[in-house]
């Protein structure tokens, strides 16, 4: 048997992951917020429809997917082979995601609307 040990300490870059943890976030945010404004404003709605059937629903997702992908990007090639501090990247990410899901609630929605 070998003393070597069978795992070693290797520090990789984390920009990557920290890239796409939060880039969900903030697409995630982005739905809930063009959500709100195309459901609170009717210019908006008008052109978030897409795709006429479904609305401005179509619209929504497709800028969101959008904005989503392109700040993925865009950190991607920012954080390249650098070392981020996930802790606040994840924080911040659970804080966008937060947002997104209560921008996107239907009460909640109401209540800022006041409905």
């Amino acid at each position: 048997m070998s003393d070597t040990p069978l795992h070693h300490n290797i520090d990789l870059p984390s920009g990557q992951a920290a890239a796409a943890i939060l880039a969900a976030g903030v697409g995630s945010a982005a739905l809930g917020v063009l959500a709100l404004a195309s459901d609170a404003s009717p210019p908006i709605n008008h052109i978030l429809t897409f795709y006429r059937p479904t609305g401005a629903l179509s619209g929504v997702t497709t800028t969101a997917i959008l904005i989503w992908l392109g700040t993925w990007y865009g950190l991607g090639q920012r954080w390249h082979g650098k070392q981020i501090e996930l802790a606040r990247v994840n924080a911040a990410s659970l804080i966008l995601l937060g947002v997104g899901v209560a921008l996107t609630f239907p009460p909640f929605m109401d209540l800022l609307q006041g409905k």
